[in-house]
């Protein structure tokens, strides 16, 4: 087995190793000697590494973030019109609902970590902020947060179903969003919808006959 002097990508290993036994087996299931058995490494490795395993699962967690955020990017980059952008964003659900299982059971299992211990949720707050910059570059800040939520939304809905939706109803939802979505359901664009209006009291309070 190498040593620590001759196995320069060991510290990477061991968060991939980590990565690769959630997404098979769950996170319940993580320990350091799983880790370092899987990664075949020394088991002190993981301590010499990592400041026990928070420490770890952070990095590792931080690992897979960056890994999305580069899909995000590869897929964002070439638009160079709105319209390009929607059916760049339409392609990229469709990549990421269609592809790696590994890669959607580890962004499930760290948003169930975040949703039961808050210091994970810097990781996931750091990943929204990083997927909105490349939305950002097509769409104001606004429609770049929905169209987040949107992409995980469709993303998990077309992973997990039976019969998954195709791709024409996906680049509707992303039109709607980043189009007619964003206009009052009456009026012409940019108008607020009108409350209706309240009838004024008499002086008494007493429900008398609005005033002329």
């Amino acid at each position: 087995m190498a040593t620590g002097h001759t196995d320069p990508r060991r510290r990477e290993r061991i968060l991939d190793a980590a990565l690769d036994l959630i997404a098979d087996e769950g996170i319940a299931r993580v320990s350091h000697r799983r880790i370092a058995a899987r990664a075949g490494v020394p088991l002190g490795s993981t301590t010499y590494h990592f400041d026990g395993m928070d420490d770890l699962l952070r990095e590792a967690f931080s690992r897979f973030t960056q890994h999305i955020a580069a899909v995000f990017e590869a897929r964002l980059a070439a638009p160079a019109d709105p319209a390009q952008a929607r059916e760049a964003v339409a392609d990229l659900i469709h990549s990421l609902s269609g592809g790696s299982r590994r890669d959607l059971v580890l962004t499930q299992e760290l948003y169930t970590l975040a949703a039961r211990r808050p210091a994970y949720r810097e990781l996931t707050q750091a990943w929204m902020r990083r997927s909105r910059v490349h939305l950002e570059r097509h769409f104001d800040p606004d429609t770049a947060r929905q169209l987040d939520a949107l992409i995980e939304g469709l993303t998990l809905h077309r992973a997990l179903a039976t019969e998954p939706h195709d791709r024409a109803l996906t680049l509707e939802a992303v039109a709607r969003i980043t189009d007619t979505g964003r206009r009052p359901l009456t009026g012409p664009p940019g108008a607020l919808p009108s409350a209706p209006a309240r009838p004024r009291r008499s002086p008494s309070g007493s429900g008398g006959a609005p005033r002329p």
